[in-house]
């Protein structure tokens, strides 16, 4: 009989495929992540609409029925640097993201999963579990006020980590969790203050639909006018309330490499180029790699691109 690998065994692999961190927690339900979602549909209702399912994410059960443990791999997405002329309109975590194109992180979840399921572990890496969440329980971090989580152990313990959360069959001790709120009393709601469309509430809350993020990819028709200059230069995403933190600034001064793929792809991101596309240049150039407007929305990318030349000092 094939004995079980161990917990060290898991992060022995975890450390060899280069992610972060690691974290282990049991698969019991989210039940106040399902409360508060149900309490706040006003707010988040949107993304029952569109079929994203997050109250159904709130049971690990849900995604696998006979699930055990939830593993968190820790994702550190900053250790390379980006064009500065990319960074000024699209957020950072979306400017090297693999999952359409499917040649970086995602080959090392599926070698991670491989190595699981050779060991006995079936896994599920589903898109509705509260991922964030997860990573807190899993010991691997704490929240901030901007509703982000920061890491513990790495990355400087900035916010530029994003958690990758498997649910197994298997049961693993759990880490000794963190959910709190970590900021210091002393930034006095940085973020908060920062926030130009005002999503950011304060107390860890916050309201999604005036996110830019949300803004530039959801958003429905054209952008309300109180917003077209509080929205900037974002074009897609928005690092706003992470580049004021304070306990961003270890980790946004260190020096870094700058990231060759990102450079490779980044003329195509010139916002002429955006403003005049075509169907055939966004669907080879732009649409792989960022990819939540399908092209149906070019009118959307080119509306964001116009705002932020509009915008330009």
């Amino acid at each position: 009989m094939q004995n079980m690998i161990t917990k060290k065994d898991i992060i022995a692999e975890a450390e060899r495929l280069k992610f972060a961190d690691i974290g282990f927690t049991d698969a019991q339900p989210f039940d106040s992540q399902r409360e508060y979602l149900q309490a706040h549909q006003e707010e988040y209702g949107w993304a029952e609409a569109i079929g994203l399912s997050l109250i159904a994410g709130t049971d690990p059960k849900n995604i696998l029925p006979q699930a055990k443990s939830i593993i968190v791999l820790l994702e550190s997405y900053f250790e390379e640097s980006y064009p500065l002329q990319l960074e000024r309109h699209f957020g950072r975590c979306y400017l090297d993201d693999d999952r359409v194109t499917k040649d970086g992180l995602a080959l090392r979840i599926k070698a991670f999963r491989k190595f699981l399921q050779a060991n006995g572990i079936d896994s599920k890496v589903p898109f509705n579990l509260p991922h964030r969440l997860s990573a807190a329980r899993a010991g691997l971090g704490t929240f901030g006020k901007n509703c982000l989580f920061y890491a513990r152990r790495v990355a400087r313990t900035s916010s530029f980590v994003f958690p990758v959360a498997l649910v197994i069959d298997h049961e693993f001790v759990a880490d000794e969790a963190e959910v709190s709120i970590g900021c210091p009393d002393w930034c006095r709601n940085a973020c908060v203050a920062a926030c130009p469309t005002h999503a950011l509430q304060g107390g860890g809350k916050i309201d999604p639909r005036r996110r830019i993020s949300f803004l530039t990819y959801y958003g429905d028709g054209l952008t309300p006018l109180e917003l077209r200059e509080p929205m900037g230069m974002n074009i897609y995403g928005c690092d706003r309330c992470q580049n004021v933190c304070p306990r961003n600034t270890p980790w946004m001064v260190q020096e870094k490499p700058q990231n060759p793929r990102v450079l490779a792809k980044s003329a195509n991101f010139d916002l002429s180029c955006l403003l005049h596309m075509d169907k055939p240049y966004f669907e080879k150039k732009i649409w792989p790699h960022m990819f939540y407007m399908s092209t149906d929305d070019i009118w959307r990318w080119k509306m964001n691109v116009a705002r932020a030349m509009g915008n330009k000092p």
